[in-house]
């Protein structure tokens, strides 16, 4: 294999990792703060609008519950706009709100 050829596979395989490594999953702790049971939590990053599928799937949070949450969506941004539904029987409305999750450590949601 010549030099040249070797520098560029070199090259392409340092810029695959150095992308791959600028993507990374933001992780925070969700807390239900209200009286009410949280159904439904969704995220998408903000600009983009289409919110991204419900975070929690069959689960729920319960009143007083933290669950750690992960966005492994492969994009390299911060500010994100989070969707909150709760159960039926609650009074409370669904609630939306927009956070740098890149500097969050926990987010509490409350009534």
């Amino acid at each position: 294999m010549s030099k040249s050829k070797l520098i560029a596979i070199s090259s392409a395989a340092l810029l695959l990792v150095a992308g791959a490594a600028s993507a990374e999953d933001l992780v925070f702790n969700l807390k239900n703060g209200t009286n009410s049971v949280l159904t439904r939590f969704h995220t998408s990053p903000v600009g983009v609008d289409k919110w991204e599928e419900d975070v929690f799937g069959q689960d729920v949070l319960n009143p007083g519950e933290t669950i750690e949450i992960t966005i492994a969506d492969g994009r390299d941004v911060c500010e994100y706009d989070m969707r909150f539904e709760f159960s039926e029987d609650s009074n409370l409305d669904t609630t939306t709100d927009t956070q740098n999750l890149c500097e969050l450590g926990e987010y509490t949601i409350h009534e």
